[in-house]
């Protein structure tokens, strides 16, 4: 008798109705596809940053078909994921199809969140840049302002983002030749960056990059040599002597030197660069290849000035 109840006990411990059945295999089967997505995007966005984008887009276009199927089109998952695929058919300069992508999000974004939430601001500068690929300043401008705006008030006007957001807005102006409205623009985020990150960030070195460019673009050599070895240094220190954003450096400084005639101070820093950035992302991503461009054009004015 005691073997039959313990049977009789144990069956009944372990039987599940039909509908519960179902609901755990449903849940189970959206826990597999949210993971799925999720894997997807990630080697999706991996792809992408090697510059591998033929690869990519099948991955993040799976990703956000299954969060639509997943969640419905209304959701700020969703809307991340479109943000996603838009960039990476920016950064291939397929610019119709990216427009649409980052119009739905911040439309998400703006119903679900609100218009001053600091994801809107993300969508609001992703479209501004795509704005400014296109040389479309006119339409940019106002986006980068109203997503400063919102950063300022939502965060604190000394938050590193704002930083970002100054960045993006001096680049639009530089991009037009108003280097009076770029610098002060630029040396703001800098000054965010030293106070909020510490002098020996990676995100200062970017900024010191960016206020040197602006510097080399006037032909002020004398003022943007200095934070571009500055900025180097705080990479090679802070990341390592062979990450990419220590070959953009070297490429920056060789770039200021061979536009001063310097050549043979460019030629090694060119030679470094390219070797850390085929070593690290290979010889087909678009850095590596810009810096072969360069280094190419260095060869032909050394064979000129010969």
């Amino acid at each position: 008798m005691k073997t039959k109840l313990s049977l009789i006990i144990l069956l009944f411990i372990f039987t599940v109705s039909p509908v519960q059945a179902d609901n755990k295999t449903e849940q189970y089967q959206k826990a597999c596809d949210a993971d799925s997505a999720k894997a997807c995007d990630t080697l999706g966005r991996r792809y992408a940053s090697q510059g591998l984008y033929k690869k990519a887009r099948p991955l993040l276009q799976k990703a956000l078909q299954i969060r639509e199927k997943l969640l419905g089109t209304n959701h700020p998952v969703v809307a991340q994921s479109l943000n996603n695929l838009a960039l990476l058919y920016k950064q291939q300069g397929l610019y119709k199809q990216a427009e649409p992508l980052y119009k739905q999000a911040f439309e998400i974004r703006k119903e679900l969140l609100g218009e001053e939430h600091i994801d809107v601001a993300q969508s609001l500068n992703n479209l501004a840049e795509l704005y400014r690929a296109q040389k479309l300043y006119e339409k940019a401008e106002p986006l980068y302002k109203q997503a400063l705006q919102i950063v300022e008030k939502v965060l604190d006007a000394e938050h590193p983002i704002v930083a970002i957001n100054l960045n993006n807005l001096a680049l639009l102006y530089k991009s037009q030749g108003l280097y009076q409205q770029a610098e002060p623009l630029y040396q703001r985020a800098l000054q965010i960056r030293e106070k909020a990150l510490g002098a020996e960030h990676p995100n200062v070195a970017i900024s010191l990059n960016n206020l040197a460019s602006l510097y080399q673009a006037q032909g002020l050599y004398k003022q943007a040599e200095p934070l571009y070895k500055k900025a180097l240094q705080i990479q090679e220190k802070v990341l390592n002597p062979e990450h990419p954003a220590v070959a953009n450096s070297l490429n920056n400084l060789a770039e200021l030197y061979k536009n001063q005639g310097l050549y043979e101070q460019a030629e090694p820093l060119y030679l470094r660069a390219l070797q850390i950035m085929e070593k690290t992302v290979g010889k087909n991503h678009p850095h590596s290849k810009l810096i072969q461009q360069n280094y190419n054009v260095l060869t032909r004015m050394k064979a000129t000035k010969k």
